[in-house]
């Protein structure tokens, strides 16, 4: 059963969070136009787009990045006023334990996390699926034939697809191979001059094409004008960008892995870590309130200042960590769920060396 003390302490931590999302909502909005402002005037993008469009879900995928952080910096702000005020001296010398005073600490905790889940896993990538095609077209003004030349894709873990140049704008590829391997063997090779999607059958028209077929030392050759052929391929697969990952909710993200898993392209691992990435920030937002707590709940001399500038420090770290293990995950034999929780469990197991310090 929450107790007023209970109560009163998660109060103070939630206005306080919500204060400190709303200070960083305003200096990152006004920021941000001050940079972005030539931008929309040269494009003469309308007003209604720019807050509609942009600055909503800009504001939520900001926010998504720096929830845990926030969570830390209220934590010890308000943590360190009452440490001050002498408020949780008088907690202790009336009898109340110190874990006992964590315990409202991990309930509000429990609710930002909460908060977060559903940010993270549904309603940022929702936002992101308008943020980002409105920062490709008046922002960063995306080069999109840059990205449709020399595309190599496997199709499946057998199954090499290679394209010497595709059209966005009219779904054509050009300059078109495929190649299935078995068991190190060249089993076929398919050579095309040009390949177009057909939307309403779902399949590609193969125009000037060649197919080889290797059985042993013998070979079948095959040639023809046109011909419609299914692909495991389509033209969202040639436009994808590398934020593709963050436009997915979780449950589109789930089934994607599935079809990439089964493609053996080995990206999957991309938005695997995305994944457990999401349920990952939450547990840290409940790991830095407690160590925030616990770093803060002492006076000292420097008060508040010196409190919040070990809090930066320590968010630094904590932001430091996440970047290496998900590089570790991406690039070296670290499983990529063991790299997203890296950072929480060694900070989980720094707060436990601090509880066990604060206690004596």
């Amino acid at each position: 059963m929450l107790q007023k003390l209970d109560w009163y302490i998660i109060k103070k931590y939630l206005a306080t969070f919500f204060f400190t999302v709303l200070i960083f909502t305003l200096l990152t909005v006004v920021i941000d136009i001050s940079e972005k402002i030539d931008n929309f005037m040269e494009e003469e993008v309308p007003l209604r787009l720019i807050i509609t469009d942009y600055y909503i879900t800009f504001i939520m995928f900001i926010h998504g990045l720096l929830f845990p952080v926030y969570a830390l910096i209220s934590v010890i702000f308000f943590t360190s006023r009452m440490a001050y005020n002498s408020e949780v001296i008088a907690m202790l010398a009336s009898g109340i334990s110190f874990r006992r005073i964590m315990r409202p600490y991990i309930v509000a905790g429990l609710i930002l996390g909460s908060i977060y889940m559903a940010l993270g896993h549904f309603m940022i990538p929702m936002g992101n699926k308008v943020l980002m095609p409105f920062q490709n077209k008046y922002i960063f003004k995306y080069d999109k034939e840059s990205k449709t030349k020399d595309i190599h894709i496997y199709l499946d873990p057998t199954s090499k697809i290679s394209i010497r140049h595709y059209s966005l704008r009219d779904s054509v590829a050009r300059d078109v191979m495929i190649e299935e391997i078995r068991d190190g063997e060249l089993v076929s090779k398919l050579t095309a001059k040009r390949a177009d999607w057909k939307k309403e059958t779902g399949r590609w028209k193969l125009t000037n094409y060649t197919i080889r077929s290797f059985d042993g030392m013998k070979e079948y050759y095959t040639t023809g004008a046109n011909i419609d052929t299914l692909i495991n391929l389509t033209p969202g697969d040639l436009e994808r960008r590398d934020n593709l990952k963050t436009t997915m909710t979780s449950p589109e993200l789930s089934r994607f892995l599935i079809s990439e898993r089964k493609r053996g392209t080995g990206k999957a691992i991309l938005f695997e870590i995305e994944l457990y990435n999401r349920t990952a920030t939450a547990f840290t937002i409940l790991v830095l309130t407690l160590i925030g707590m616990i770093i803060s709940a002492k006076k000292v001399r420097g008060g508040t200042g010196l409190h919040l500038a070990i809090g930066a420090l320590l968010g630094a770290v904590y932001i430091m960590f996440n970047q290496v293990s998900t590089t570790l995950s991406t690039n070296a034999s670290f499983h990529p769920m063991l790299g997203v929780w890296l950072p929480n469990i060694i900070f989980f197991g720094i707060m436990l060396l601090l509880l066990r310090k604060a206690q004596r």
